[in-house]
């Protein structure tokens, strides 16, 4: 019998001469995989609908392993960001770094929700870098990582001044900086920042306007905590950290 399901393509492999490998994140069934047969035929009905970030209604036989795709129909093709290298670039560690925090057949609407709604507000032209970082802060417990920001890792004050620790996981106060020697000297901006993409529903997203060297700071700091906890490595991440290197040359 025929399922139908809401999701998006996070994932695409050819198979054979005119076939694709799927990888769909569904609202319904959290990640599965379909065989798309004759999709990479240009006269496929199946073409379009199996773009990467497509978003749409699916049509799907159900199987042990692999489902059989046997429909699409098109909520949103996101085309903004398939016709803009950034937002493609950053689009793509985003379903990358999902994919990988995810099991297949593991419903969680709460994803399902922050993808739609970051690729959403990509493709809106709001900006990347902001976006993906609330993604990413957001995505840190699916990988069994709880930062500590709402008071010292170490000691449990609340209040004080603050510094950021890799090694204790989140905030240390002044009274504890003797804990981690290689601490990061924070401000209470960037204290908030990190609080709110941790925190803060994404449907209540306004025009965040931020500094360049406070993104610079946030994104050193994110990148720090993945690195220590989370022992993933994408390509797409190593793209996006050559983009940077290139944006800074002009």
């Amino acid at each position: 019998m025929l399922q139908k399901c809401e999701g998006i393509v996070i994932r695409r492999t050819d198979y054979g001469e005119n076939n694709k490998i799927v990888t769909l994140y569904t609202r319904e069934w959290g990640k599965v995989g379909v065989m798309a047969r004759g999709a990479n035929k240009p006269n496929s009905r199946l073409s379009a609908v199996t773009q990467l970030f497509y978003y749409g209604y699916y049509l799907v036989q159900p199987s042990a392993g692999l489902g059989g795709l046997q429909q699409g129909e098109t909520i949103s093709s996101f085309r903004h960001i398939r016709e803009d290298l950034i937002a493609t670039a950053y689009a793509s560690y985003i379903v990358e770094l999902l994919d990988k925090a995810t099991d297949d057949k593991k419903p969680n609407p709460f994803l399902f929700e922050l993808l739609f709604q970051t690729l959403n507000y990509i493709n809106e032209g709001y900006d990347t870098e902001i976006l993906t970082m609330i993604f990413e802060m957001k995505l840190l417990p699916v990988f069994g990582i709880h930062p500590v920001l709402d008071r010292c890792a170490h000691c449990g004050a609340n209040e004080g001044e603050f510094a950021f620790s890799v090694k204790e996981g989140g905030f240390l106060c002044h009274r504890c900086f003797h804990q981690d020697r290689y601490h990061i000297k924070i401000h209470s901006t960037i204290m908030k920042l990190l609080r709110l993409f941790y925190y803060f529903d994404l449907n209540r997203l306004g025009n965040i306007s931020i500094k360049d060297e406070t993104k610079k700071i946030l994104r050193q700091l994110v990148d720090s905590y993945y690195e220590e906890y989370s022992g993933v490595q994408l390509k797409s991440k190593r793209f996006l950290k050559q983009l940077d290197t290139f944006k800074g040359m002009f």
